[in-house]
């Protein structure tokens, strides 16, 4: 049974878009995921064959307003890499 908290949601870029002709989804995922988990819970919710886990630590970006400084949330991407002939439906036709 996947764990539904790891995977908080899939991220819907051009460059994400490219990937997927080579096989790899990007999804935001929980700060505290590991490879082990995020391959587990791909594998559970879309019924796939995981290659290769690569993940990315995203700073939040700083911005001023007014005399106060923010940042947005630091966030964890990971790339999947599914084995040939695998695909995930949800990404089809976005």
């Amino acid at each position: 049974m996947p764990d539904f908290g790891i995977i908080n949601r899939p991220l819907i870029t051009e460059k994400g878009n490219l990937l997927q002709s080579e096989g790899k989804y990007v999804f935001i995922v929980s700060g505290r995921a590991n490879k082990h988990q995020v391959k587990e819970a791909v594998e559970g919710l879309f019924n796939v064959s995981v290659l290769e886990v690569n993940m990315i630590n995203v700073k939040g970006k700083a911005k001023r307003m007014g005399p106060r400084k923010v940042s947005a949330p630091d966030r964890k991407k990971a790339i999947v890499t599914l084995k040939p002939g695998d695909k995930i439906e949800i990404f089809e036709g976005v």
